[in-house]
């Protein structure tokens, strides 16, 4: 795979996932090289001169009005690491570690932090050579960023705190620094604030669990239409011009997957005069719900592509005279999370409505009262065997699990920091709490695919669509029909694998 060129200014999400997840190389742009050494130029003329500037020669935060002049610089910078490293609870993945590593060293080469190219250059070696720092998921109220899981970070960079091996074992980051043969770093005048001030650990999981979700919504237009088909559904609500004179993109484009999903399906035929008009909302108004989840997911996509490029650490750099070293110091608060706060607040409540209608369907699809003649929760002599009866209680439990992780965090706010910082975003709580969403909404999906697919099993010799079959095909390769109670889990957990992968969002495309 060739290697991932950063400048702070166009690094795309999928480009994250590739780092995160496939191990791309990563490399500091000549562009950004240029720019990250004039500022830092501006940044020792500073030092030099013993001009004021925050975090340069004064502490930070409430301490701002200290005065930090000649050796004690250096000192402050490794006071500042480990003072602030100080995150709890279980520790981020490596893929999200990864992420959030990839991150801050983009930011960084926008050129308007002032720190070294060799600390970006280090980011990356790390990157390249697969030093994980172990860094706790909690601690985080989103402004100044997240500033204790990026203070572990900063951590391995100067030899200290501990990374995660390849075989998951917490060791020393000096011996993980040794082994990949990477110097630890010496950081200087304003180098740990430009570290850790910023969005990265929000943003990285952020931006994992985006790229997941447009995955789930594709896998729920691929099992809401077998779903619709399997009840014996009209597509008369997926018409065109229904969805034209209402025309969000996110409704038009779930409607047409639908339409796919029903084109050609001989189950539809066979019920075509059967005079029933319109179906429930869980199958009639697939595409309003899907598709105001695509539209939140293409708004949280823009928030995050923005943030992946911007310049969010304190104060941040801007040149006036490059010839002379010459620059202005600016102090603001980029680092404030609440731009993303919100989106991974919405991205929780929608995936969490994707997953209740999910729900919905699954009930239909067992409850004999509304399944249009299948079987009593999908089973084969049913009464002596529950069939699945349990999935859906399980769906139900994770729905109503969503319900209170979807709370939103960004409407909370904590003094933090002697009143100086008296209004944060908790944009990493709504970060944690997102994941768990996602893995919610994508095994309740999997309950659906698992339930539909027995549900078109008896409907044979009638045969769906040629998607519906394609879908059908790909959930039967990981899990057999259920010809009498067995145990279920692992069958769950395969199809959840599955649907991760994209297999089944691909049917749709």
């Amino acid at each position: 795979m060739n290697a991932l060129h950063i400048s702070g200014n166009d690094l795309t999400l999928e480009a994250v996932l590739e780092v995160a997840a496939q191990r791309r190389p990563v490399l500091l742009s000549a562009d950004a090289r240029a720019a990250v050494d004039r500022a830092r130029a501006v940044v020792d003329e500073i030092v030099a001169n013993n001009k004021l500037a925050y975090a340069i020669t004064t502490g930070v935060g409430k301490l701002s009005d200290v005065r930090i002049v000649g050796d004690q610089i250096r000192e402050l910078q490794i006071n500042l690491v480990r003072s602030h490293a100080v995150g709890v609870g279980d520790p981020l993945s490596a893929a999200e570690t990864r992420a959030m590593m990839l991150l801050r060293a983009n930011s960084l080469a926008k050129g308007y932090s002032g720190v070294r190219a060799v600390v970006i250059d280090t980011l990356c070696e790390m990157l390249n050579r697969g030093v994980i720092p172990y860094v706790p998921s909690q601690g985080s109220v989103g402004a100044s960023g997240d500033l204790a899981p990026l203070a572990h970070l900063a951590l391995t960079l100067i030899g200290e705190g501990e990374c995660i091996d390849a075989a998951g074992l917490r060791i020393s980051s000096g011996d993980a620094l040794q082994r990949a043969q990477i110097k630890p770093i010496v950081l200087q005048a304003k180098e740990t604030i430009s570290l850790i001030n910023g969005t990265q650990a929000m943003l990285a999981l952020g931006t994992l669990a985006l790229l997941a979700a447009e995955t789930l919504v594709d896998s729920a237009d691929v099992l809401g239409g077998l779903c619709c088909d399997a009840l014996k559904g009209t597509d008369a609500a997926f018409d065109e011009r229904i969805h034209k004179a209402r025309p969000h993109s996110g409704q038009i484009k779930t409607a047409a997957n639908l339409r796919k999903m029903l084109e050609g399906s001989q189950i539809r035929e066979s019920h075509r005069e059967c005079g029933r008009v319109q179906d429930a909302y869980s199958l009639r108004c697939i595409p309003q719900v899907h598709g105001a989840v695509r539209d939140t997911l293409a708004h949280c996509r823009e928030v995050f592509e923005i943030e992946a490029n911007s310049a969010v650490d304190n104060p941040l750099v801007f040149i006036t005279d490059a010839e002379n070293s010459a620059g202005d110091v600016v102090s603001g608060g980029n680092f404030h999370g609440e731009p993303l706060a919100f989106a991974l607040d919405f991205l929780g409540i929608v995936l969490s409505a994707l997953a209740g209608i999910s729900e919905r369907r699954i009930e239909r699809l067992v409850n004999p009262a509304l399944s249009e003649g299948l079987p009593p929760f999908l089973a084969q002599g049913a009464g002596l065997n529950s069939g699945f009866m349990m999935p859906q209680v399980t769906a139900a439990a994770l729905v109503s699990e969503n319900k209170v992780l979807a709370h939103p965090a960004s409407v909370d706010s904590i003094t933090t920091s002697g009143n100086k910082e008296d209004y944060v975003s908790m944009g990493m709580t709504a970060a944690n709490k997102l994941k768990r969403i996602v893995e919610n909404t994508r095994n309740v999906l999997a309950i659906e695919a698992m339930a539909v697919a027995q549900a078109i099993d008896f409907l044979a010799p009638l045969k769906t669509s040629k998607r519906g079959q394609a879908a059908h095909t790909a959930i039967r390769s990981v899990c057999p029909t259920m010809e009498k109670d067995r145990v279920m889990y692992k069958d769950l957990a395969r199809i959840s694998e599955m649907i991760a992968t994209g297999k089944i969002a691909e049917i749709i495309h």
